[in-house]
């Protein structure tokens, strides 16, 4: 309808009204409110009636056809101005015997928007800019109920301007900010073209007395950007433990309005759709008030609650390094966890928030997770503080399968950890500090302890009671379940270099898989703990030897190759396929390459073809992680698409690796290769008629891989390497529990009414107490985890609010659930909720609500009723 905002229809009907007892109507409107009706014919025409405008024909032209030309006529007589005075009325006879309309816009708006209370048509008038538009209009009618007040008219008008999601204040306000926070060149004294609206449509004292009301911000000459930092500055003092710095107290809003800052600043920061923007206004604020500068005097326990300003994070996390640091020989590690969790539960660290892409989210979560890495380290450490004392080599290897292998995973994580967060750089003292204490600390203890029980016999007989040595690899976990029945089958995964360390942390992902059931053993290396010797012993074979080049042979044929592999494995119904070749194949490609198979070893090799290379052998930890997410995918694409019920996954050695390079002490001081030399690699050395040097181990491969023939090896003693080439931080061939410890997790797929039980899910919450009444305007509940979190157990980060209807009353707090303990009392959490400062009717519904903060499904919820008497002080 053009210009014209309303719905002519009621006009029509109005008119038509009039016409069944009227000849003659007439019609003045002075504020042309209705100019673009009739300028527009949008007046529907009523049976014999025409229209008269005396803005277009004069006065008595009109008399003359009314009373003469077509005195039968019916006519409506419209004049865009006020009726005149009578005696320059040359119509006022006619308009005697007449009817007068008057279209007041304001009631026509009152019955458009469905508004009861009449007193509000002088309110509608005020506003006549804002409904010059029908879009406007609309859009306020969608909005709009029968009992509105004049506030809530202006709250909503805002709202429909700033193109707020609902039109309560909070809303409007972090929209607005939003819109700002879109600007290149941030500037809240620049006015946006939403706020330019605000003041063009009269609506801009309605903004701020409703601010006022909600929030006790006044001013003389008011701004958003004091507005904005008042919200914050308050709702940083409100979460603050200390004593508020000063300089920072006039910026503080009235008792009053500062509850509902903190409601509505939680609830900007979880919105998806703004969150965005209160990183970007927060930083800018923090520049503002100079935050940074006052954070210096406040420890952790001060700023635990407060999740206002990304410095805040910082210096959290800051502290938090600065504490594990100083209190490494005593570390509270509980401590440092619960400050963890709490804090990568936050607005800031939380990686899967919604927010600007400019705010470090991973990398803080990162930073938190390699310090409750290093605080495990430490606290391991500790419980080793003297050493590591053993009666003999079993009990040692046992306690590296059952407890020291965590030395080397926790050493894995701090450096990933750490990696992720290199941007910035908070960890780096503390790297070298772990480093320093893995490398000359744990490394030379282990290797000195390990290495008087090589040195004592273990070489000359290698074997562990109870620990099967890996060339029985095959008889073992192959051969034994092809006995099982006749329709049996059995897939090797043989990831070269998959050390023990990252084999536990595979099993426990995989035990968290439905229909998965994983265990984890371990077998005895060959030594020297090198590629083609392991590789060789997992194989099918009656005996292993070496040719004049040093080639490893398997019942006199070479096993080097995939071809060689597969020709050897030919002999027991099997096959040789690549990791990389099958996960690429479709399920039926995969079925048609395994059918008529009773064995398929698929080889896979990340860690060792990128540890070996100077040029990669850095990128060590990294290949890692990638080589524990491929064989979970392995192993599921074998249970799911190939239908595999038994998968075995294994490896042919270990590895040693540092973040640093090693320094010369690290390197055992042989000048010449002696006679007899076969093979010289800087972790081993394989030849003839070996002399005993004091600076490697001696031994036989006849021994510690059953290999036929006199080949004799050396592998330098604890760590150390003979020389240095093709790098040096990534290392394997010798002796160390890292490289010896060889994982074999047997993985099953489980059926029937058992598979029940691999079921996953995420640990359930629930509220303490029963019928909660809310009586103050904080309120602390205490949260319950209902059992420790475990491999099929998992933890979950929730969103804890009390709502009315669909909307939040308080602040949204995330918290994590993630306890181990078996101590219900470890297993609780608090949680604190300030309310909205507004009335609550005591029979209202209102209910605490806990959604999933990744994917905010609701997962439980609890009625109770808010009885405030009275309103106060926050």
């Amino acid at each position: 309808c053009g210009n014209f905002p309303m719905d002519t229809r009621q006009v029509n009907d109005a008119l038509d009204k009039l016409f069944q007892e009227e000849r003659i109507v007439f019609w003045n409107d002075p504020d042309k409110e209705f100019l673009a009706y009739m300028d527009e014919q949008l007046f529907s025409p009523i049976e014999g009636v025409k229209v008269l405008r005396l803005d277009q024909t004069g006065a008595l032209a009109a008399k003359l056809l009314i009373e003469r030309k077509e005195a039968n006529g019916r006519f409506l007589i419209y004049a865009p101005e006020e009726e005149p005075d009578y005696e320059n009325d040359w119509l006022l006879d006619i308009r005697l015997y007449s009817r007068s309309f008057r279209a007041d816009r304001a009631s026509i708006l009152l019955e458009e928007l469905g508004l009861t209370t009449q007193h509000l048509r002088e309110h509608l008038a005020q506003r006549r800019k804002f409904f010059d538009n029908k879009e406007r209009l609309q859009k306020l009618k969608s909005l709009v109920s029968p009992e509105d007040t004049a506030d809530d008219l202006d709250r909503k008008m805002l709202a429909v301007v700033v193109k707020a999601d609902q039109p309560e204040l909070f809303n409007i306000l972090r929209t607005l900010f939003h819109l700002y926070a879109e600007l290149e060149d941030l500037d809240l004294r620049e006015p946006v073209q939403a706020w330019e609206q605000i003041v063009k449509f009269d609506l801009e004292e309605p903004f701020w007395r409703q601010v006022k009301k909600s929030f006790g911000y006044f001013e003389e000459i008011a701004s958003l950007e004091n507005l904005l930092i008042r919200l914050l500055v308050t709702d940083f003092a409100q979460h603050l433990r200390g004593e508020l710095p000063a300089s920072l107290e006039q910026l503080i809003l009235p008792p009053a309005g500062r509850a509902n800052a903190v409601v509505c600043l939680a609830q900007w920061r979880d919105s998806a759709s703004t969150g965005g923007s209160y990183d970007r206004l927060s930083e800018y604020v923090a520049d503002v008030v100079n935050l940074s500068d006052h954070l210096h005097p406040f420890d952790i326990d001060d700023l635990m609650d407060v999740q206002t300003f990304l410095d805040v994070e910082k210096e959290i996390a800051r502290n938090l390094k600065a504490r594990v640091m100083a209190t490494a020989d005593t570390i509270n590690l509980d401590e440092v966890r619960e400050i963890a969790t709490r804090r990568q539960a936050g607005h800031w660290a939380l990686s899967m928030a919604s927010g600007s892409s400019s705010v470090p989210r991973k990398e803080l979560h990162a930073v938190y997770e390699a310090l409750v890495a290093a605080a495990e380290f430490f606290d391991l450490r500790n419980s080793h503080r003297h050493g590591f004392e053993f009666d003999d080599a079993p009990a040692m290897y046992k306690a590296y399968g059952n407890e020291l292998y965590r030395f080397d995973q926790l050493y894995r994580h701090f450096c990933e950890f750490a990696d992720r967060s290199q941007n910035w750089n908070v960890v780096k003292d503390l790297r070298d500090e772990i480093e320093a204490s893995y490398s000359n600390w744990y490394i030379p203890t282990l290797g000195l302890a390990w290495g008087k029980f090589v040195e004592s016999g273990l070489l000359n007989k290698w074997n562990i009671p109870g620990v099967p040595n890996e060339y029985e690899f095959y008889r073992q976990h192959v051969h034994t379940r092809l006995q099982e029945s006749e329709n049996r089958k059995a897939y090797v995964i043989i990831s070269d270099a998959f050390r023990y360390e990252a084999a536990q942390e595979l099993a426990q992902e995989l035990n968290g898989k439905y229909r998965f059931q994983a265990s984890l053993s371990s077998q005895l290396s060959v030594v020297p703990s090198y590629t083609a010797l392991g590789m060789a012993s997992l194989l099918p074979h009656e005996t292993l030897g070496y040719d004049k080049k040093g080639n490893v042979l398997l019942d006199g044929k070479p096993c080097a190759s995939s071809e060689q592999r597969n020709d050897i494995l030919s002999t027991v119904e099997g096959m040789v396929v690549r990791a990389d070749d099958l996960l690429s194949m479709k399920k039926e490609e995969g079925r048609d390459l395994v059918a008529g198979k009773k064995v398929v070893y698929i080889y896979h090799d990340e860690i060792d073809s990128r540890g070996e290379k100077a040029s990669t052998e850095g990128d060590t930890f990294d290949a890692v992680r990638k080589a524990i997410d491929e064989l979970a995918d392995l192993v599921r694409f074998v249970v799911d698409s190939l239908n595999g019920n038994y998968v075995v996954i294994t490896a042919d050695h270990g590895f040693l690796f540092s973040d640093t390079a090693p320094t010369e002490p690290h390197k055992s001081r042989l000048e010449d290769k002696p006679d007899g030399t076969v093979i010289a690699k800087k972790r081993f050395l394989l030849g003839h008629n070996l002399p005993d040097v004091d600076e490697a181990y001696h031994g036989h491969t006849k021994v510690t891989a059953r290999a036929e023939g006199e080949m004799e090896f050396w592998v330098p003693k604890s760590a150390n390497r003979f020389h240095f080439a093709g790098g040096a931080r990534f290392i394997h061939g010798g002796t160390m529990l890292q490289e010896i410890t060889v994982p074999v997790i047997t993985v099953r797929h489980i059926k029937g009414k058992t598979k029940n039980e691999t079921a996953t899910r995420r640990v359930g919450v629930q509220v303490l107490g029963v019928n909660h009444r809310i009586t103050t305007p904080k309120h602390r509940f205490q949260l319950l985890q209902s059992e420790p979190v475990s491999e099929r157990v998992k933890e979950v980060t929730l969103k804890v609010a009390i709502y009315e209807g669909s909307e939040p009353v308080t602040n949204i707090e995330k918290v994590t659930f993630d306890s181990t303990s078996d101590n219900m009392e470890e297993r609780t959490k608090p949680v604190m909720l300030v309310l909205q400062d507004r009335h609550y009717d005591k029979k209202s519904d209102y209910r605490l609500v806990l959604r999933d903060a990744e994917t905010d499904i609701e997962q439980s919820r609890v009625d109770l009723i808010i009885d405030r008497a009275f309103s106060d002080d926050f």
